[in-house]
């Protein structure tokens, strides 16, 4: 079992370097996006990590959705390219569910693509007890759906 915790400064260049490992998003992207996070004592963003060996090994990212009361969207989560299937993804989510849970939250939302690349993340939601709850035709690109998993917080 990894810790996990929350990402701290010091975490951002492993974090990259969990990027650079797997088709997230660009590492480069990280220190804009997670700047609020840092900065800002009010923000909501929740970026989290498991950490093995002092280092992070993943990453993941969610913040509450604009106008509704407790609902969350998990915008981003991945592990290191060469240790992913060990369940490390599984506890990622178990920790972000139990948090919001225990901040009162009611639902996490998961948006994913569509196209056959995908299908393993897909399988992952749904393994997770995750409902797919709608599909937008086209969204990321044409022939690129999006799809939208979503779970009521118990």
């Amino acid at each position: 079992m990894n810790k996990i915790r929350k990402v701290v400064k010091s975490d951002i260049n492993a974090l990259k370097e969990v990027l650079d490992s797997i088709d997230l998003f660009p590492s480069e992207m990280l220190e804009d996006m997670i700047s609020d996070y840092f900065s800002n004592a009010d923000s909501e963003d929740i970026w989290f990590a498991a950490i093995k060996n002092e280092k992070p090994i993943s990453i993941a990212y969610c913040a509450p959705e604009k106008l509704t009361q407790g609902t969350f969207n998990l915008y981003a989560i991945g592990v290191r390219g060469d240790i992913q299937g060990k369940g490390i993804g599984t506890q990622m989510m178990t920790y972000i569910e139990h948090h919001l849970k225990q901040n009162g939250q009611r639902i996490l939302i998961v948006e994913t693509s569509g196209t056959q690349d995908f299908q393993l993340t897909r399988k992952f939601y749904e393994n997770l007890n995750y409902t797919k709850e709608a599909v937008i035709r086209d969204f990321w690109d044409e022939g690129d759906d999006k799809v939208i998993y979503w779970k009521k917080l118990k």
